[in-house]
């Protein structure tokens, strides 16, 4: 690797550009056979960023992408970057009305669309009013613009604009506690933040360090900061991603076998396929560094199968999409087989990252007492588009986070999360809010009643539960319900099972109790996440 040159960086396109200078022959991402160098990498944005802008795009104009990963998503990323403009890429998994929410939701005026696409884009065209331009990133399927040739059309003179550390660069959706999906707004400061450990000076854990020829798979989704988080932090690191379209645990184990793969980034769910493969027990790990995961705690008994299988170092990450992913990690020093108490926490703070636990009213609480966990750092979003409430009630003036989850600091700073203060799912490391799935049951003309909770599930983590009341003399089932609600939210939404009830609990002020129904679920529990 050549030298670092990111503290003198205000965004990663800065970093780019100079790991092209100083090694553009190295790989940056690794497709199907096809290899991108740093050189390749930097040229290609130009273009794509002087094709953006002859097309009308302005600074801060969102353009967005929808499709499974791709390199070309973060060249087409960086370019947009290089004009002022944000990338917004779309989760592929959801049902077609929630895609045409947020492309009308964050304006996009130019779409990107991957293999499998067009057909979803088509027919909510009418929905996106906005949208002038799509372009085909190897589409086969898409019969307009195709990104390789509409890119080579352009120059690739470096454009003039300067990108500054507090300018937005990538606009993430998570969903919404009250039915629709907000856009959380990262900066190139906070971005860069959170993928350079050396940015706050302060000494970088031995995991931390990229090392030259580091080969990362990257394999979670680019829809979530955990997949797009990679890409950039390999680009940073100046080193190379595999990049995997979508999890497949055999192609997985195929390239771990094949390449050089020293780290990969996994949700618990997704280790589990991978121990469960009948070609694991034949795999050479040897050659893996790290695995990294996050989303959702981790049993003690898949952790323990999974170092005595895949023997690498394991690092536990909490973070969320608001905070530009991890902000507190658990070493792998702290990953022993037979456990300890400390592998119940998320671990501590990374440089840089101040964390509190405030009650109701936003004051302090002692060591070891429950409370909602707060953060401030230089990793926190700017904010919620066009959402100046949600953003308010979530940063204060003096830039806390409120993270929504419910735990305690102990002694010696570790964090452990003991239950979620807002009534958020997390069901193999997709994050559901019960609103958006009550508002899709709610519209069934028979539904007279619903409230959703989360329930254990020895694979997911965590499952979608729907407690209904019937209208008077309907009769409703399950099956119908749930294939009701596919056509309005994403697969991963529905809920699995439905428990038909008379009434549903409520307090005085009519609040739904979910605790109520939650809790002959957790029962033998201490904590009510899993």
């Amino acid at each position: 690797m050549g030298e670092n040159t990111a503290l003198a960086a205000e965004s990663f396109c800065d970093v780019v550009r100079d790991h092209a200078r100083v090694q553009g022959d190295v790989i940056a991402f690794t497709y199907v056979g096809e290899e991108i160098s740093f050189a390749e990498l930097d040229e290609g944005a130009n273009r794509a960023a002087n094709g953006l802008a002859a097309l009308g795009v302005k600074p801060g104009e969102r353009v967005a992408f929808l499709g499974k990963n791709h390199p070309l998503y973060f060249e087409a990323f960086l370019g947009a970057a290089r004009i002022g403009a944000v990338m917004t890429p779309v989760n592929w998994r959801l049902a077609a009305p929630e895609v045409a929410y947020i492309l009308d939701n964050c304006q996009a005026r130019v779409v990107f669309i991957g293999e499998g696409f067009a057909e979803v884009l088509s027919g909510i065209r009418a929905d996106c009013p906005l949208v002038e331009q799509v372009i085909g990133i190897d589409a086969t399927d898409f019969t307009g613009t195709d990104y390789r040739i509409w890119r080579d059309g352009f120059s690739a003179t470096p454009p003039a604009h300067r990108v500054r550390a507090e300018d937005d660069a990538l606009q993430l959706y998570t969903s919404g506690t009250t039915g629709k999906p907000k856009g959380a707004v990262m900066t190139h400061g906070s971005i860069l933040s959170s993928r350079d450990a050396t940015a706050s000076g302060e000494e970088m854990r031995g995991w931390q360090e990229p090392i030259p020829g580091d080969v990362t798979l990257l394999a979670m989704p680019c829809f979530h900061i955990s997949g797009t988080g990679t890409g950039i932090g390999t680009m940073v690191a100046g080193t190379n991603s595999i990049v995997l379209p979508e999890y497949d645990p055999t192609k997985a184990l195929d390239l771990i076998a094949n390449f050089n793969i020293s780290k990969i980034f996994l949700v618990p769910a997704a280790i589990q396929i991978l121990l469960n493969h009948p070609r694991v027990s034949e795999t050479d790990f040897s050659r893996l560094k790290y695995i990294t995961y996050g989303a959702s705690p981790i049993p003690l008994e898949l952790m323990r199968e999974a170092m005595r299988v895949i023997g690498c170092g394991f690092v536990q990450m909490y973070g969320m999409t608001e905070t530009s992913g991890t902000i507190v990690a658990l070493d792998p020093e702290d990953h022993v087989p037979e456990g300890s108490p400390r592998m119940r926490s998320v671990g501590k703070p990374l440089a840089g990252v101040e964390l509190k636990i405030i009650d109701e009213a936003g004051n302090p609480v002692p060591v070891g007492t429950v409370g909602e966990i707060a953060t401030r750092s230089s990793k926190n979003m700017r904010g919620y588009w066009n959402n100046p409430d949600a953003t308010a009630s979530t940063i204060d003036a003096e830039g806390w986070l409120r993270t929504g989850d419910a735990g305690y600091l102990d002694e010696d700073g570790y964090l452990y999360i003991h239950d979620r203060v807002k009534d958020m799912i997390i069901s193999g490391g997709e994050n559901v809010y019960p609103a958006e799935v009550e508002n899709a049951l709610y519209s069934h003309p028979k539904v007279a009643d619903v409230a959703v909770i989360g329930v254990p599930d020895p694979k997911w983590g965590e499952a979608v539960k729907a407690c209904v009341v019937v209208k008077p003399g309907e009769t409703l089932t399950e099956a119908e319900l749930i294939a009701h609600a596919r056509t309005l939210i994403a697969g991963y939404k529905c809920p699995k099972t439905v428990d038909f009830i008379p009434a549903l609990p409520r307090n005085p002020s009519g609040k739904i109790l979910r605790r109520e129904l939650r809790a002959p679920y957790w029962v033998g529990r201490d904590r009510a996440v899993n």
